[in-house]
Parts: structure tokens; sequence; C-alpha cells
């Protein structure tokens, strides 16, 4: 089938250092031309439990996990057990010789005898790797010397020496029919295809992309308090942000954080406040009050599986319904659902002008897997990005300005405090167009018109769902945020079979423009949602907006992200294998 790849998981646990030894293989791979995804799948402790680092590597396009495994690097027993029956034909296990294969097809690596110290086994690990993948020696080399410069000359040497000792090692167990591996039965591998590719490309993340992507929009203030799967953008504001002058504060909790945003973007600052689903909840009445105020904001909603804690560190789709309600009366907002980096970087951008120019709190979903799933990625093309809405500083009638002037488009001129002689009124109480407190029932019912008028504006700014594939398909596979990649594989194996197939996602969840995608379901004959949650909330919504109803959702909620086996599954109702054993 077209698009062959390998799919590479480490597994150990937490403080193995298998992330360390994941990120300079996908960082390496990257360099030598290849299309990586990474997923990490990491359990709620600092250290122990059981953890993974999969590298989805091809020489052409990668968009979604794989179910089955070719090189299996077990850095303890517990994940050789868990995963050696998802090994593909041809599939290969390496373990330490202390842990032995278990009747599982593979190689057992004499880390002790190749490593001088313990520290050196994760380099050690990657010297069979590389040998045994076909991946030229050299660049992880240039990792290695990248990483522990600082630490000096001795140290990169060791390590070098290592690297160079295991590699050495694994090219004496392979012979012409492949690796001479130490079991009863002999197993080929297959090495990597060649990379033709020789462009630069980024090695980031979902939530890096948002943090880029708001940067470029020209945020310059971040209030957040920590919560999985959010931090990472504020992580990569504090680390990246300060050559751009963004200020971070990390809030006493999540109502703080709503509320500095707020008066920061009162003040003028251009704000993203990144959280999860536990921590959006102390969120909403902030998020009310930018309703009521008018005042711009933007707000990354990272999901994970709910209610309360639920999985903090798996991923799902779960929280749509609450972006959608979350605040206490009626008022405009738009929600994004990016389902790539590059779309996490466009869709943040759009979101931050959009909150400016509709004054309104915009929110970007993204989730675990997205979050923490690493890419290479075309460097972002700044120059055709539009300039962002801006607030006014000095209005030419000083002493008539109204901060909530009735307006047709509903949107009033924003001015910032402190720039003139002008007044900025602003309560979260109903108020007259100058901003001052009201109980005039008559002046209620016109300052909510004027909200809402803003909702059309949203409404004609709709970025459209992306349509992929054949016109008038016999399968029409809808789907929203990071299912997109799977989505995608999945149509691409179906139309490999022979179906006429087609994809619609949706980029943008909120407002809905049923004349950008009713006529897509009319022309399918089966049109079927995929979407990680339990009761299907972007179906229900539709229905809920078009009267359109979906005779079939395929759905997943048990924490891990959709692959095409598991799409592919559920449309015809085979099985795959389980997830669920039991971690010890």
């Amino acid at each position: 089938m077209p698009g062959s790849s390998m799919n590479i998981v480490i597994g150990g646990e937490a403080g193995q250092g298998l992330v360390t030894m994941g990120e300079f293989l996908a960082k390496a791979l990257v360099r030598a031309g290849y299309e990586v995804l990474v997923t990490q799948d990491y359990q709620s402790r600092i250290r122990g439990g059981h953890n993974t680092y999969a590298i989805r590597v091809a020489p052409g396009t990668v968009r979604c996990p794989r179910e089955s495994i070719d090189l299996l690097v077990a850095l303890d027993a517990n994940s050789l057990f868990l995963h050696a029956d998802r090994l593909a034909p041809g599939g290969l296990a390496l373990v330490d010789l202390a842990i032995g294969l278990n009747g599982a097809p593979g190689l057992m690596i004499p880390i002790k005898d190749l490593c001088p110290k313990p520290i050196f086994e994760n380099v050690a690990a990657l010297g069979v790797i590389v040998r045994l993948i076909g991946l030229a020696p050299s660049w992880i080399e240039g990792l290695i010397g990248e990483a522990f410069r600082k630490k000096g000359d001795d140290v990169v040497a060791a390590n070098l020496k290592v690297f160079s000792d295991a590699s050495t090692w694994a090219k004496d167990q392979l012979t012409h029919d492949g690796p001479g591996v130490q079991s009863a039965k002999a197993v080929k591998f297959s090495c990597l295809a060649p990379s033709s590719r020789s462009e630069k490309r980024l090695f980031l993340n979902g939530n890096e992309a948002i943090a880029f992507g708001a940067m470029a929009a020209g945020a310059n203030f971040c209030a957040f308090y920590p919560m999985t799967p959010g931090t990472s953008v504020a992580a990569t504001l504090i680390s990246e942000g300060g050559k751009m002058g963004v200020l971070v504060e990390q809030a006493e909790d999540e109502i703080a954080a709503i509320n500095m945003a707020l008066g920061a973007s009162y003040a003028g600052a251009r704000v993203i406040v990144p959280t999860a689903g536990g921590g959006f909840g102390l969120m909403v009445e902030g998020v009310s009050l930018a309703g009521m105020t008018e005042t711009p904001v933007v707000v990354v909603l990272a999901q994970r599986p709910g209610p309360a804690t639920g999985l903090p560190t798996r991923t799902g789709q779960g929280d749509l319904n609450m972006a959608l309600y979350a605040g206490h009366g009626d008022f405009p907002r738009a929600v994004f659902t990016p389902g790539t980096p590059e779309q996490c970087f466009a869709l943040t951008y759009r979101a931050m002008d959009q909150a400016e120019k509709w004054q309104s709190p915009v929110f970007v979903l993204t989730d675990q897997f997205l979050a923490d799933s690493s890419r290479s990625v075309v460097p972002f093309d700044l120059s055709d990005l539009s300039p962002v809405a801006d607030p006014g500083l000095s209005p030419e009638d000083p002493a008539g300005y109204e901060r909530y002037a009735e307006t047709p488009s509903g949107v009033s001129p924003r001015l910032i405090p402190g720039f003139g002689d002008h007044l900025v009124v602003s309560c979260g109480d109903e108020h007259t167009p100058d901003g001052h407190i009201t109980e005039d029932l008559g002046v209620r019912v016109r300052m909510v018109d004027k909200r809402m008028r803003k909702a059309s504006g949203l409404m004609a700014d709709v970025v459209p769902p992306d349509f992929t594939g054949d016109e008038a398909p016999s399968i029409l596979l809808v789907c929203w945020g990071s299912t997109h990649g799977a989505v995608l594989d999945a149509a691409e194996k179906l139309r490999f079979g022979g179906e006429i197939v087609a994809v619609l996602h949706f980029g943008q969840v909120w407002p809905l423009d049923p004349d950008q995608f009713l006529p897509a379901f009319t022309h399918a004959k089966q049109v079927v949602m995929v979407e990680g949650n339990h009761s299907g909330q972007l179906a229900k919504l539709i229905r809920q907006e078009t009267g359109y109803a979906f005779k079939k959702v395929i759905t997943r909620y048990d924490g891990l992200p959709f692959t095409a086996e598991y799409i592919l599954a559920r449309l015809y109702r085979t099985s795959i294998p389980s997830p669920s054993k039991e971690i010890s």
C-alpha cells in the first residue's frame, strides 16, 4: 500500500529516560529528511507507571498513530508483556539480556557489557536502533555533541564511544537475511526506505504551534495555572516569548488567571489563557464577564477525559459542550478545533484576530494527543498573514465617547484607557452605552441585541470545513480536531480497497454555517461522524442547528487517540488488538 511507514515504540517506566531517547531518535529522523509523528502515552505519576514514546516514521506523509508495532524497545519486562502481541509480521523486540524475550521475536542486548555506567544505557540502545533501521549514525552523533557539549568534551566522547560500540555490536548481529536474533526463531527486519527530502523541518507539537501562532498574532500577556495538558502552551511562551515581549504570569488559581487576562485585555494587552477541562470549569464566570464587558480573550482548552480529574494524562474530545455553553447569559463566541500543528498555528492566529475584531471570548480546543504529538512541520509562512485587529487609542470627541455605543455590527469603538482625555467605563452589570450600570429594561434589551449582532459577523467569518476526497462519495467521514489524521488514513485505506470516500474536517465548530457542509452530506450515500467522546457532541450540535441526524457515529473515549485501524474496525464491526491489558 502507498505510504508505508515504520512504527517504533519505546516502552518503560517514568524516570527511565525513554522520552530523552525518543526525542533524540525523532529529531535525528527529521534532520535526515523523514516525516515523523510522535505519540506519548504516560501515566499521572512522576516516577514509575508504564509510559510509551511512539514514533511513526516514513519518507512520505505521516498523519496519525498506528496500532501495530515494527520495532518495540522494551526498557522493562512490563513493556514486553503489554505490547509484544502488537508486533507486526516481521516486527522485532529489543530487550536487555536481563529481561529476556519470553518467546517474542527479537534481539537481546548485553547492555551491561556495552555500558561502563547505567547512565549510558539509553545511548547504547540508540546505537542498536539506528543500526537496525538503517539510519546514518552521524545524525545521532551530531545530537549527542549538541546535547552534552556544555558538560565537556570528555562527556561527549564517552557517550559517542558507547553509541559506536553498541552500533558495531548490532551490525555484527545482522546477516543478509536479517538480524541474527538471539531467540529460537530468526526474524527478518526491513530498514527504513531512504528519504530524498533535504529541506529543513521544524520538530514541534501542537501546543508549541499554538504558542507560536499566538506570538505571531501579537499576544503579549498569558495568565495560567498549570494543568495538564495545557501547561506546555504557557511553557513555550515562557521559553520563547521573552524576545517577543510576552509576559507570562502563573496565577494562584484558574479564577485569578482568567480575571488577570481580562484586566490586561482591558488595558490594551493581547491575551491568551491556556488551561484544561477542570481549570476551565473555574473560569466560567470570567468567561461570562468577558461576554458582558465585550473584552477580547482567547482561551486554549486542552481536553483530557473527564469528568473531574478523569484520566489527566490521556486524550479525548469531551469538552466541546463546555466550550459552547460556558458562561451564563447570551453572548457570542467562536470555537476553533485545529487538527494538526499547522492548523494550531493558523487557527490560533485567527482566534486572536477574531477575539479582537468582535470583542468576544474565543476558544481554541486541542487535546492531550495533539498537545503532546510532535511532528515534522514545514516552517510557517508569515508573509501571508493578514494584520490582526487593533483597539483604538483616542477618539475624535473624547467627551462624547461611549464604550458600548450601539452600532449596526454590534461592535462598539474599543479604546484603551490612559491614552487620552476619554473615559473608558466598564462593568459586569448591565449598562448603558457609556458603560454605567442600569436597570432600565428597555436599555437591557437594546444592549443584548447589540451584543448578539456580533454573532452575524462571527458567522460571516467562519472557517469552512476542509473537504478532501471524491465527489459524491459512498462514504463521507466527518470529524473535528485531532481526529483528522486518523480519518484521512482510514479514508486512504478504504479508497485503496475500492471505496469512493471523502473526508470533511471541521477546524471551526462554532458558529456553524449549514451552507458550508449540508450539501456534502446530501451528496454522500453514507455519512459517518468520528469523534472522541461518548455522546457524539458535534453530531448532536449539527442535528440541533440543522436537523440533520447522523445514522452512524464512531466514538472513542478510552483515553487513546484514534487510529485508522480503530475507525475501520468500528465501521465494519470487526476487532482490533485491545489496549486494555492490565498495566502493572
